[in-house]
């Protein structure tokens, strides 16, 4: 009897994700045109619109928390040079700050008047609802994201362009955490707790890169959010850029260059249960591998927890969430108490599961971090204290409160954490006020 023979199925090599180095120290603009030009360069990479949008790390203008205009221009102009039709400059800033100011301050504004490009502050943007599956709650994304990079992400080039930075409350910033910029800061208030990692995985799912270079001229160290005077230990120079078409991949190898594993990283680890790109180390191919080799660091997110000696902190037993309440509040004190001379003399309250022994014995001023803690000691602070004494930070992380209520507490002025000459921050403001901005900001005054 004759036996049938059947073919055999070709097997077809996946072929593996490529994340690229190049070095900074001979041009950030020959840096920017070796990872581009690697993967096709521009010609390959501009859709059907020949439209870029280049979401930038603007959370603020402390020093080295930006990515940086050098950068920015660079890729611009590499873009510019390539074909492009329209370049947007795209952010929507931390909350307590507002975009206008931020671009500023740190020079992107000028950066995008002198190349041309678009600078767009999304907190100016009307809003669209989008519902996150894990957290299970819908966020408000900027309108123009949605219409851009959602409905019209296969007509336009999304490039993201994150700081290399650890963080105090996410461990790691890169381009997934980066998108978090997307979202309209009042809807960042909620779950910016333990479920925060999740958010950003929901987030990456719903909308995700089309390239990724990280600006890695300096990482971070200590967080994201460096103090002036502690530069020195906390800014650790490497000379690169990190790119790669694959978002997941070089957030993976990022991270790693620092010191962090996936495991080490819960929204990586979320993000990657998701499929949604290569997240394991070793199926990536890692191009210039020598600099990453002969540059990686062991750093660390933990902040140096310095604030005044005189400053009590009540820490709950329970949801004292690092991600939010926590280290959202210690990260001003350290800022604040070491670049503005902030002072003491007041006490903290944060989490659920306070001693209730250690409230009673509290005198003097108070500071109350997050719905927890208010939640349960709120009234009784009030009555006892007295409301001129009692400042509250509402939510997980109503950063407009916290800073609102440290600045009184510490002594400090909210103008002077501008950076800039308060007349210019006075104009900036009303401007963005006039283009509707959303940004959820302290009071001035």
């Amino acid at each position: 009897m004759a036996v049938k023979k059947t073919a055999k199925k070709k097997t077809v090599k996946k072929k593996a994700a490529q994340v690229m180095f190049a070095d900074t120290l001979p041009g950030i603009d020959i840096a920017v045109r070796q990872v581009f030009d690697h993967f096709g360069g521009a010609k390959k990479l501009l859709k059907k619109s020949g439209d870029v949008y280049l979401k930038v790390n603007a959370i603020d203008l402390k020093m080295y928390s930006y990515t940086d205009p050098r950068v920015i221009r660079g890729v611009i102009q590499y873009f510019r040079e390539g074909g492009a039709r329209n370049i947007y400059v795209i952010e929507n800033c931390t909350q307590g700050n507002f975009t206008r100011l931020v671009f500023k301050a740190t020079g992107m504004e000028q950066v995008c008047r002198e190349t041309g490009a678009i600078p767009v502050y999304l907190d100016e943007t009307d809003s669209v609802p989008v519902y996150l599956e894990g957290v299970e709650q819908f966020i408000d994304i900027s309108s123009f994201v949605y219409q851009k990079l959602i409905l019209e992400g296969d007509e336009n080039l999304y490039v993201s362009l994150p700081k290399l930075k650890t963080h105090s409350m996410t461990e790691v910033t890169l381009s997934i955490k980066n998108q978090f910029g997307l979202v309209h800061q009042f809807s960042r208030i909620a779950d910016h707790n333990f479920r925060l990692h999740q958010k950003f995985a929901d987030i990456y799912q719903v909308i995700r890169p089309d390239f990724v270079v990280i600006d890695g001229l300096v990482a971070t160290n200590h967080g994201h959010y460096i103090a002036g005077k502690n530069l020195d230990e906390c800014i650790v120079p490497m000379n690169c850029l990190i790119g790669g078409p694959d978002p997941m991949a070089v957030d993976v190898v990022g991270a790693s260059f620092i010191g962090y594993s996936l495991k080490n990283v819960k929204h990586l680890t979320l993000a990657a249960q998701k499929n949604l790109g290569e997240s394991r180390l070793s199926s990536i191919e890692i191009v210039n591998k020598d600099i990453y080799n002969k540059r990686k660091k062991k750093l660390t997110h933990e902040l140096l927890d310095r604030y005044p000696p005189d400053v009590k902190i009540l820490r709950g037993k329970e949801r004292c969430c690092r991600e939010g309440c926590r280290r959202n509040t210690e990260t001003c004190m350290e800022v604040f108490h070491s670049d503005f001379d902030g002072r003491g003399g007041f006490t903290v309250l944060m989490g659920k599961g306070i001693d209730p022994e250690e409230v009673a014995k509290i005198t003097g001023p108070v500071h109350i971090a997050g719905s927890c803690a208010i939640q349960d000691y709120g009234m009784e602070i009030e009555q006892r204290a007295g409301k001129n004494l009692v400042t509250m930070s509402h939510g997980c992380n109503n950063l407009a409160e916290t800073i609102h209520g440290l600045t009184k507490q510490m002594k400090v002025s909210t103008l002077a954490l501008a950076g800039v000459n308060p007349l210019s921050s006075l104009g900036s403001l009303i401007q963005a006020k006039l283009h509707g901005t959303k940004a959820n900001i302290p009071p001035v005054f």
